[in-house]
């Protein structure tokens, strides 16, 4: 570095400054380079160790390699066959292990069979059925090991089937000596019949004869056998719900006796058939139970019944009866189930009963007996709480014989939900009577006139809240006032219908409506609400039924239709105020405004106008028909012409006065003149418009023309005989333009048949006379022309016509 600086300096490049710098960074330099080396002496002894670790790898590595040829070329060959021979071994082992355990089983089975034997032959009949359920056992864990398959398997269950049929064949025998039914005969009385049920006995040997005193074995011991075989349940189960057992032979094995099986339904079938439901279905039947030293015989007598319908009480009471009996001498015979989750894994005969029979049993009590205790009348749902009562006591007694599980109470549910069973019974019966009302005939009729009414109770006012005390309701007479709590009255024609005729069927339906409110407002408020509706639903099924039911005579006959009418109109008339009657009286519910039926009125009175409506198409259809006979009423100078209109025109007239007296009497005055008239009109417009139409009317042709016409003026009048009392009827006769609309206008026609031109000219007056108002200028131009030859006063008269 001097020498450098040295140099430096020399050459003067640098100057003084300069030089001190480059002396410093010569200096740091050389401390690095002193760093380095210290560093480098440091490390090379690790470098030198590592060098020998990688000489002692190398060596260690060629130790390996030459242990891993070896061990490939001498021991793997070894190995590789000590394996083989293992492996050899262990398969070898496992066969013997397999052989010796089928062997084992086989030597349990034949153990097993050989001591069933023995013991069914000293008719141990639980020992047995136990060894031949080790033997299935056996059998079952032989089949079970696959890929091991012997012929002998299929010999062992053949061997298995025929002595558990066997077995099965020997306890029907003793059961059928255990258990005895006497049935009827099949012939004669028919065995659902009541002669059948008194004619059938039930015989429970309790005790074994003497002979057989030793060796017979006790109930129990047969049951629990069939319980241990697992057949009791099944053979309980095939036969017990099922009327006929023809089906089932089909699954019973081929070894198996029919004849034996049949007698191991002691429940089901036989016991509810002969002993359970005919004691349901009939008053008459007393169960009686008559004990003897060796065997127990029930059996019925019959009695003359108070009712025609067993009360709930007397019914729970013989089936109690039955079962108390059973269960002291049969149904509490315990028995083995095995493989059931249960805590002692036995069960009662009386709880494997109750659980295949309870469904049906308690199905056969609501439908025959709790269905028909119901009340029909909301005042005695009070009384309903002895029912309830008998029923708790009835399953707290099958319960107690272990008949029922603790959780079962069918009927106890149903009887309880007596308020609902109620509404519901009303409802039905409320529909069905409706339903039989509106298909009854329509022609049987009452008269109902303005001064009828409907005698209502007393309504509460809105504050009242007095829902409890209800008069008595009086029989419906038709319409008339309502009776309103207050000082002011109205009219008692107020809302009245006019004087008709309405089928009695419809009055007994507006009864039946009536007192289902009335039902309804001293019901519960669920009830209320569902007689309601009920009733909705009688009026949306008349609505419904009658149009659809009585088709054919609505269409076919006027009188009908004309009742139909009415009884629309009449049904109408009451829903208008049927919901402000009652509105007061119902449930809050339906006190809001909701029990309404006014929605119903516009359905209602469409109903009764369409109906009436098609039978006026139809008669002025014939009215028509009729007419159009007339050949136009051209030509009356000719003879068969002027016949032919004659007795078209007396043909209409025939059929408007049998109109009037088929619908006398029956559509109020107004109706009736209105529909007479309009059918009137229809043959006098039909009369005009052909007359009109006519080109060329002679002199005779106009003679006999205004003869028709006056035939239609004198008698047409006649038809308006709305009320059967003849001298009544002459305002309504006079009355004829009032509800014929051409009446005047086919008086000007007679007219003009008869007048000269002036007479016509002076009824027309300048289009401001009579016959101006009737006809227009055309049709009198029309019929001046076809009456008067072409002269200088026709023209100068159709001049006058403008």
């Amino acid at each position: 570095g001097s020498l450098v600086a040295a140099v430096l300096a020399h050459s003067g490049r640098l100057d003084k400054e300069h030089l001190g710098t480059r002396v410093g960074r010569l200096s740091r330099r050389g401390e690095v380079c002193n760093m380095i080396n210290k560093k480098y002496n440091e490390f090379l002894p690790s470098m030198q160790s590592a060098e020998e670790l990688v000489a002692q790898v190398d060596g260690l590595s060629s130790n390996i390699d030459l242990l891993r040829a070896s061990i490939e070329n001498e021991v793997q060959q070894d190995l590789n066959v000590a394996v083989a021979e293992f492996a050899e071994l262990k398969q070898q082992l496992e066969r013997d292990t397999l052989v010796l355990s089928v062997l084992k089983k086989l030597q349990e089975f034949d153990r097993a069979i050989k001591e069933h034997k023995t013991a069914l032959l000293e008719k141990k009949y639980v020992a047995a059925a136990q060894q031949l359920e080790k033997a299935r056992s056996s059998l079952r864990n032989l089949e079970s090991r696959k890929g091991f398959e012997l012929k002998i398997l299929r010999a062992l269950g053949t061997e298995l089937t025929v002595q558990t049929q066997n077995m099965l064949c020997h306890l029907g025998e003793e059961w059928q000596k255990l258990v005895v039914w006497q049935l009827p005969p099949s012939k004669g009385a028919h065995k659902s019949s009541l002669e059948a049920v008194v004619h059938t006995e039930l015989h429970l040997h309790t005790m074994p004869s003497k002979e057989e005193e030793v060796a017979g074995p006790p109930v129990a011991s047969v049951l629990q056998a069939l319980a241990v075989l697992g057949e009791l349940h099944t053979r309980l189960k095939a036969f017990g719900k099922t009327e006929q057992v023809g089906p089932h032979w089909s699954k019973l094995p081929a070894f198996c006796c029919w004849k034996t099986l049949f007698f191991f339904i002691f429940s089901g079938q036989l016991l509810l058939k002969y002993i359970l439901k005919p004691v349901i279905s009939y008053p008459s039947l007393q169960p009686l139970s008559e004990e003897r030293p060796d065997v127990l015989i029930l059996r019925f007598k019959s009695e003359e019944p108070v009712l025609d319908q067993s009360s709930p009480m007397e019914v729970f009471d013989k089936i109690k009866l039955i079962f108390e009996v059973l269960h002291k001498y049969l149904l509490n015979v315990p028995l083995e189930q095995p493989g059931e989750d249960r805590k002692d894994g036995r069960v009662t005969l009386a709880e494997l009963l109750g659980e295949l029979i309870w469904e049906e049993l308690s199905n056969c009590l609501v439908q025959n007996c709790l269905v028909n205790s119901i009340p029909t009348n909301s005042s005695k749902l009070e009384q309903y709480t002895e029912v309830i009562k008998s029923t708790e006591e009835f399953e707290k007694a099958l319960k107690n014989m272990q008949f029922l599980k603790g959780d079962t109470t069918d009927l106890l549910k149903y009887a309880r939900n007596v308020n609902s069973h109620f509404a519901s019974k009303k409802c039905q019966d409320v529909i069905a009577a409706a339903r039989n009302l509106m298909t009854s005939e329509i022609h049987n009729t009452v008269k109902i006139t303005p001064d009828s009414c409907v005698t209502l109770p007393q309504l509460p006012g809105p504050g009242s809240g007095d829902h409890s005390k209800m008069q008595k309701f009086p029989s419906l007479l038709h319409n008339g006032t309502v009776n309103l709590e207050g000082e002011t009255r109205l009219s008692q024609y107020t809302f009245s219908l006019p004087t008709c005729r309405i089928s009695s069927s419809v009055e007994q339906l507006m009864e039946l409506v009536y007192q289902t409110l009335l039902e309804a407002t001293v019901s519960t408020d669920q009830c209320c609400v569902q007689l309601f509706y009920s009733v909705r639903r009688i009026f949306q099924l008349f609505y419904e039924v009658v149009p659809t039911y009585h088709k054919e005579s609505l269409q076919k006959f006027p009188q009908l239709a004309a009742i139909h009418h009415n009884n629309c109109m009449y049904l109408a008339h009451h829903l208008l105020t049927l919901g402000h009657q009652f509105r007061y009286r119902t449930t809050n519910i339906l006190s809001n405004g909701a029990a309404s039926f006014v929605d119903l009125v516009p359905a209602f009175r469409r109903l009764g106008m369409e109906c009436f409506k098609a039978q006026m198409r139809v008669q002025k259809g014939e009215i028509l028909e009729r007419l159009s006979s007339a050949r136009n009423f051209s030509n009356m100078d000719d003879e068969e012409n002027f016949r032919a209109a004659n007795k078209a025109v007396r043909q209409v007239l025939h059929q408007l006065k049998r109109l009037g007296q088929v619908w006398q009497d029956v559509f109020p005055v107004n109706v009736y003149c209105k529909a007479m008239g309009t059918l009137l009109n229809t043959a006098l417009t039909e009369i005009v418009t052909r007359i009109v139409a006519l080109e060329d009317i002679s002199a005779e042709d106009a003679d006999r023309l205004y003869s028709l016409c006056r035939i239609m003026v004198e008698e047409g009048p006649q038809v308006f005989t709305p009320l059967p009392e003849a001298e009544k009827n002459k305002k309504y006769q006079e009355e004829v333009p009032v509800y014929v609309e051409k009446w005047m206008t086919f008086k000007e026609l007679m007219i003009i048949l008869q007048a000269n031109l002036q007479e016509i000219v002076d009824q027309w007056a300048d289009g401001k006379g009579p016959l101006a108002a009737e006809f227009s200028a055309a049709e009198v131009k029309s019929l001046i022309r076809a009456l008067f030859q072409n002269t200088e006063r026709r023209a100068a008269a159709l001049a006058k016509i403008k």
